[in-house]
């Protein structure tokens, strides 16, 4: 299994390579390939959220205590005085960075279902509508945010499966295979919930006509 900085080095190179290919190709602007390098990146921490112990798991619950503060102030903003919408904010970031972080913890497996191709599609389906609804972001830059979430969490799973070959002596290593798989068949409940939640997700993410519009626009 390749280690944490492995992951990020990898996918912040292929990430940013991949966002100055679409900024030349005239897909994406400077801000918009920007976005998609950090997001791909973030993406290639993903699959490792399941790991108690990790960096990614602290680092990712901290960064969505961050998003779910900042939300919270911004729907409060008009109706509480600045000390409340403090308050808020810090409660807000507190609740998911540790109460709902050890469910989390409480919940999974390392290499179980969230290490699948299923989470990377669910991370994605996730990512969509948040861009597009939380953060305001158009139809074309929201799937392109999905886009390279599922990319990095992908050469995620590609570099834990490469690191379970050993070259050097010839042979497979036990992890083989526990890695880049669809989903976690011994976890069939959990499959079931991936499943509901990409197809959630999948309703409240922009619809396609919608990008192809602005894709042509642009």
């Amino acid at each position: 299994m390749a280690d944490f900085k492995t992951h990020v080095t990898v996918a912040a190179v292929l990430s940013t390579s991949l966002s100055v290919a679409s900024f030349y190709l005239e897909f994406a602007n400077a801000y918009e390939a920007a976005l998609y390098a950090l997001v791909g990146t973030l993406g290639g921490m993903l699959p490792d959220i399941d790991a108690d112990e990790s960096i990614a798991i602290r680092l990712v619950f901290r960064l969505f205590g961050v998003l779910v503060a900042g939300i919270s102030i911004w729907v409060w903003f008009d109706d509480m005085s600045y000390w409340h919408l403090g308050s808020l904010g810090l409660a807000s970031y507190c609740a998911v960075r540790f109460p709902i972080q050890w469910v989390f913890e409480k919940l999974t497996d390392h290499r179980g279902v969230l290490h699948s191709l299923l989470a990377n599609v669910l991370f994605t389906l996730v990512a969509v509508p948040i861009a597009y609804h939380v953060l305001g972001l158009s139809a074309k830059t929201a799937w392109g945010v999905g886009f390279f979430i599922f990319f990095g969490a992908t050469i995620h799973l590609m570099l834990d499966e490469i690191y379970s070959i050993d070259l050097t002596g010839m042979r497979i290593k036990r992890s083989f295979g526990t890695a880049l798989k669809l989903t976690d068949w011994q976890e069939p409940l959990a499959t079931a919930l991936f499943v509901v939640g990409c197809v959630l997700g999948w309703i409240v993410c922009p619809p396609f006509a919608d990008w192809n519009l602005l894709l042509a626009v642009n």
